[in-house]
């Protein structure tokens, strides 16, 4: 399970940063007029979402998590700041279930 683990977090950790930026960019197209830097930042996290999106199923298949449980964690991405909580609640579930396991 470590091996889905760390892409899982570096992924959390880039679209929680492209997300801000993302964010940064929307405020600047719809409140300054300026949509240059929407256009290459938007399409960034778009991509980045999507390779999060199969690193959640790949680290969910594997820790089995419920179906409802692995959507809530690839929600994480859609909202600022939020993927940071949710890596670091993952990464603790993780980390602490084979000590369970292993009990």
């Amino acid at each position: 399970m470590e091996s889905a683990l760390k892409p899982f977090r570096v992924l959390a950790y880039a679209v929680g940063v492209m997300l801000l930026v993302l964010c940064v960019a929307m405020v600047l197209r719809y409140g300054f007029g300026e949509a240059s830097m929407s256009k290459v930042i938007a399409p960034i996290h778009g991509g980045l979402y999507m390779i999060y999106l199969i690193a959640v199923m790949n680290l969910g298949m594997k820790a089995r998590w419920t179906w409802p449980y692995m959507l809530g964690v690839m929600l994480g991405g859609t909202v600022p700041f939020l993927s940071f909580y949710v890596e670091r609640r993952v990464t603790q579930r993780v980390q602490t279930a084979p000590a369970a396991a292993g009990a």
